[in-house]
Order: structure tokens, then C-alpha cells, then sequence
């Protein structure tokens, strides 16, 4: 650090010479830079202030010079402190207004500019306290008042100035201990007599022992004594003291954004409501500020009351709510009369004039849409013995209606694609109910094979009519003819078995070729009504497309529109062929 000190131009002007400052001046500028670097080094001890404290050696200049007009006699770190002149102290925490008068100096004649009254030096007659004298102390000359005392004058800081307990005295509560322990000695002295006056009946050791149990027992828990501010619990045995519910959410949690409502730790006190501007309302909330327990109880009626005197001393009337209250009362009962019955010759005035006042006589509301004349009976089963019960309306169409002895409606039961009734299993619609009956008709036709259609081949009809021919004709011979011998019977028999054969050989070439022809033409057929449900099954799906592309208002309700039929093996191989295969690895050739 280069110890060299800004010199005053006055003192340079008194030092000047030829050329001998100047040229003084630059080699103690050069000793100056030389003892510095030393000092940085560590071989030259560092710089001592005024006060005898080492000055670092590698604090800048601009720090460690002094500026001129402080005229620093040394090197000096005294400039980068806190000035003593310009230090601001402040009365101390015990410093405090006097209160009272000073007994020790009272005077003993009239002072001038005192009190005329008391006689006291430290106030004038209008700012006395004492009761009047019909003759002041100025002109009696005696029983002078003591002088109050000199109040100092107080200069605290801005924390001082807010402090709660500034001025305090502890001894003010030695009054309130010395209450206390007369209160506990009065106790102990009732006990005192109770235990000197046994009840009768009892023994007086057993009574002893249980009393001084007892008096031990609340001088070492407190679970009996009446304290202030005191809660017990008596299954815990410990004292809690203005303590809350652990499991209570403090007031300062309620809400942690620091522009809500302020807590004030020393009062625990939260006057706003925390939640406010949060969006919740007041019913739904368990705390809801302090002000909503303040305002509670005649709290209300003594602000209206105040209103009311304001709003009365504004529009002339000499009336006060503190100085007089019952006067305040009284015209305000007089004033609500007033107002009643203006409000009623209001009302009465507009009847007469306008009419309507039979509607004003109708019951309340609650009464009319709960209570009616019509009298139902019901029995312990819910039915209804006397009066019509009320009819629920619920809809335009009839409802629990079962025609022809059905127990169901149509559509109760579905089976293999069919609705039916689920009493008897019927799936005709307006069907006459057979009941179990139906039902196992309906379980036993299900079990069944199904019923061989009747061939309705040319072969089979003309077999069939053949075969009924010979029958006839067999039976009209038999009848007719007379008895011939055996061995024409025997002639026509075989005449007739050649001819059967014949005819039979006739009808499987005739067979044949009429299967091969029905064959040919069924596979036709058929072929024809696949291609006929695969172009069903196009039209079905660009239907589908047409819709899903349509916006969901537009779209047409059609959920009955749909046939619930067990679809065709013709519909079937269309469905397949339409299907995707995904799994095949040849299904893309196809």
C-alpha cells in the first residue's frame, strides 16, 4: 500500500523552495513505492493505525488514502468507517416516560406561572386534573400539589417506535401475583375447614387419607383448580396453557401467498379472510378470518346503532351513542314504529287504489305445494284401502299393459335371433299366452332335429305316383276279377316283376340325368345369389363410408333401420371372401 497522504495545496505552497520539494517529494515518493512492495512481500512489517491495528498491505490505494481535508497525520483506515459525528443514537430500551408526580420537592408557597388551582409548576389551570377549589392555591397559599415529573425527551428508533412493550414495567404485575397467591391462600384455608369438619357416617382416617390424597393430587396435576387460560386434560395428566388442537391447521399455513391476509404472530391474530379471492365461498370455508367471530353476538345492533346516531346528529338532532344511550334508544324504537307504519299506510293506499289484496291472503308457498285435501289410505303392504292414489306421469304411451293373459311384454325374451314373450317363450307378437305349457314346447322343439323337408324332385313325384297306380290297380284286379288258377297268378307275377323292372330302369337313366341337370342348375343359382350378396355387402360398406364422412348432427338415426335375421350361407361366403387375411401370405394374389 503506498503510504503517501494527499497534502493540502496551502501546505505545498509553505513548503515550496528552488527546487529542493520537488525533488524531496519524488524520492519519497520512490522510498514510498519501494516500502510497499516490501510490505506485500513479507519482508517489511505492515502499516499500524492510530489505534494500533495492522492495515493490510494489498488494499488498493484509492482505499487506503485519506482525502486532503481530513488532514490524516498517519497511515489510517479511519475515513472508511462510520463517523462518530454523524453516529445517530437513540433512547435505550429502559429509557421511558416517568409517571406520577415527584413527592420529594413540594412547594410551600405560590409560584409564579403555576397551576392556580393545584398550585403545581408543571401545568397551567385549564390541563388540571384535581377537583376544583373554591379557592385555588394561588390565593389560599397552602396545600400545594406536587410537581409532575420532567418528562425526557425521547429520540427511539424506527423499531422502538413500533415495539409493544416499550415502557413496561415488570413491577406493574406484582399486583397481579400478590392477587394470585391470596386467591390460593383463601382456597387452602376453605379446604382447611372442610377436612376440620368430617362428614357423618364416614371414618375420619379414611377421610383424612382420601382428603390429603387429594389435595396432593391437585398440587401436583391441576386437574381441579380453576386457572384463567388453563385447559386440563385429566386422562393425559399434564396441563396444556393456551395451546391449540395439534391437528388444527395454523392460521399462517391457511394460505402462504405473502399479499393475503396478515397474521400477527404476537395476538395470533387474522383479521381478513385468508381465502379471499380464491373463489371459495364462505359456507364452504371452516375459518374464514377473525372478523367474522368479532362481528357475532349484539356486535351488529350496536353498529346500527351508531348509524343511527350519526345519521340522526347529521340532520339536526342533538343525540350521542356513548353519552346517551337510552335517549338513543327511545328515538329509535320511536323512529322504526314511525317507519312501519308509514310502509303500511303505503301499502293499504295502494290496495285501495289498485285492488288485488285477496291474492296477498293466500297461505305460504310451503303449504301449498305440501299439503292437499285428498285423503289415501294405504295398508302395511303399500297398497292403496281409501282415496286414489296420485298417478305418476311418465311417459305418452301405456305402460304395464299385458293383452291376451301374457304376464310380459313383446321383447322380454330373445332367442336365436328372434324377440318373443318371456312367460311363454312365444315369438308370434299379440300371441294368446299359453304360459308353461309354451315354454316347454318351445325348450323341446329347440332340442329336436331339424324336420326333413319334402323332396319335391320330378323323379320322386313320379315314383311316388307309380307306386300308387300299381297300388290302385292291384286292388281294383283283386276285386274285380274272378279266382283264376295258380299258375296263371303265378304267369301274371312275373309279367308283372319284368315290367317293374322296365320301369325301373327307365326312371334311373330318366334320374340321372334329370340330378346332373338340377345339380348344374342349384350351383347356377347359387353362384348367382353370392355375387347378388357381395354386392349387397359393397353397397352396405359405402353406405357405411357416406355416413362416418357426414357431420354427427346430420347423421340419421337409423339403429332400427337394421334386420336382426341369421344372415344366409350365401352372405356368409360373401362376408369371407370379403374378409382380409392378413395372416395369409398369399391373400395379396387373390
Amino acid at each position: 500500500m503506498a503510504q503517501v497522504s494527499k497534502v493540502a495545496v496551502s501546505r505545498l505552497v509553505k513548503q515550496a523552495g528552488d527546487d529542493g520539494p520537488a525533488k524531496k517529494s519524488r524520492d519519497e515518493y520512490r522510498k514510498a513505492k519501494e516500502l510497499e512492495e516490501a510490505r506485500k512481500l513479507g519482508t517489511e512489517p505492515a502499516a499500524v493505525d492510530e489505534e494500533g491495528k495492522d492495515i493490510n498491505p494489498h488494499i488498493p490505494q484509492y482505499i487506503s488514502d485519506a482525502p486532503w481535508y481530513l488532514d490524516p497525520k498517519g497511515p489510517t483506515l479511519k475515513h472508511q468507517r462510520q463517523q462518530e459525528e454523524k453516529i445517530k443514537t437513540y433512547s435505550g430500551i429502559t429509557e421511558w416516560y416517568k409517571r406520577g408526580v415527584d413527592t420529594s420537592k413540594t412547594a410551600t408557597r405560590y409560584r409564579k406561572g403555576a397551576c392556580e388551582n393545584c398550585g403545581a409548576m408543571t401545568h397551567k389551570k385549564k390541563d388540571c386534573l384535581e377537583r376544583p377549589r373554591k379557592i385555588g392555591a394561588k390565593f389560599t397559599g397552602a396545600n400545594f400539589a406536587p410537581d409532575e415529573f420532567v418528562q425526557p425527551t425521547l429520540d427511539p428508533s424506527f423499531d422502538g417506535k413500533r415495539d409493544r412493550w416499550n415502557g413496561y414495567d415488570n413491577e406493574d404485575f406484582q399486583e397481579v401475583v400478590e392477587d394470585f397467591n391470596k386467591l390460593d391462600e383463601a382456597k387452602k384455608a376453605v379446604k382447611k375447614e372442610k377436612l376440620a369438619k368430617p362428614e357423618p357416617g364416614k371414618d375420619e382416617e379414611d377421610d383424612g387419607e382420601e382428603s390429603s390424597e387429594h389435595e396432593d393430587d391437585e398440587d401436583k396435576y391441576v386437574d381441579t383448580m380453576d386457572m384463567v387460560g388453563t385447559k386440563v386434560d385429566a386422562s393425559e395428566r399434564y396441563t396444556v396453557r393456551n395451546l391449540r388442537i395439534r391437528e388444527d391447521t395454523a392460521k399462517y399455513l391457511r394460505n402462504l401467498d405473502p399479499n393475503s391476509a396478515h397474521y400477527d404472530p404476537k395476538t395470533r391474530s387474522m383479521r381478513k379472510n385468508p381465502y379471499e379471492g380464491t373463489g371459495k365461498s364462505v359456507d364452504e370455508l371452516d375459518y374464514a378470518g377473525d372478523n367474522f367471530v368479532r362481528i357475532s353476538g349484539d356486535t351488529v345492533n350496536h353498529a346500527k346503532s351508531t348509524m343511527f346516531a350519526w345519521e340522526a346528529s347529521r340532520k339536526g338532532l342533538d343525540v350521542h351513542m356513548l353519552a346517551e344511550p337510552t335517549k338513543l334508544e327511545v328515538l329509535k324504537q320511536e323512529y322504526e314504529t314511525k317507519k312501519d307504519e308509514f310502509k303500511s299506510e303505503m301499502n293499504k293506499g295502494i290496495l285501495d287504489k289498485y285492488g288485488g289484496e285477496e291474492y296477498l291472503k293466500a297461505p305460504p308457498r310451503e303449504l301449498l305445494f305440501s299439503q292437499t285435501e285428498d285423503y289415501v289410505e294405504y295398508s302395511r303392504h303399500g297398497k292403496v284401502l281409501k282415496g286414489e292414489e296420485k298417478t305418476v306421469v311418465r311417459s305418452r304411451y301405456e305402460e304395464d299393459v299385458f293383452p291376451n293373459n301374457h304376464k310380459s311384454v313383446f321383447g322380454s325374451w330373445w332367442t336365436g335371433g328372434v324377440w318373443g314373450y318371456k312367460c311363454c317363450h312365444s315369438v308370434v307378437k299379440n300371441s294368446y299366452c299359453t304360459g308353461n305349457a309354451g315354454k316347454e314346447i318351445s325348450s323341446n322343439s329347440l332340442t329336436l332335429p331339424p324336420a326333413s323337408q319334402p323332396s319335391t324332385s320330378k323323379a320322386a313325384v313320379e315314383k311316388e305316383t307309380e307306386e300308387a297306380d300299381e297300388d290302385a290297380d292291384s286292388s281294383e284286379s283283386e276285386d274285380s276279377e274272378p279266382k283264376f288258377s295258380i299258375t296263371e297268378k303265378k304267369k301274371k307275377k312275373k309279367k308283372k316283376q319284368k315290367k317293374k323292372k322296365k320301369k325301373q330302369k327307365k326312371r334311373d337313366s330318366s334320374s340321372s340325368s334329370s340330378s346332373d341337370s338340377d345339380s348344374d342348375d342349384e350351383e347356377v343359382k347359387k353362384q348367382k345369389k353370392v355375387k347378388e350378396a357381395l354386392k349387397k355387402l359393397e353397397q352396405e360398406e359405402r353406405n357405411v363410408e357416406k355416413i362416418m364422412k357426414m357431420d354427427e348432427r346430420k347423421r340419421p338415426y337409423n339403429s332400427m333401420a337394421a334386420s336382426n335375421k341369421e344372415p344366409t350361407e350365401e352372405e356368409m361366403e360373401a362376408y369371407y371372401l370379403k374378409k382380409q387375411r392378413a395372416e395369409d401370405p398369399m391373400a395379396k394374389f387373390l
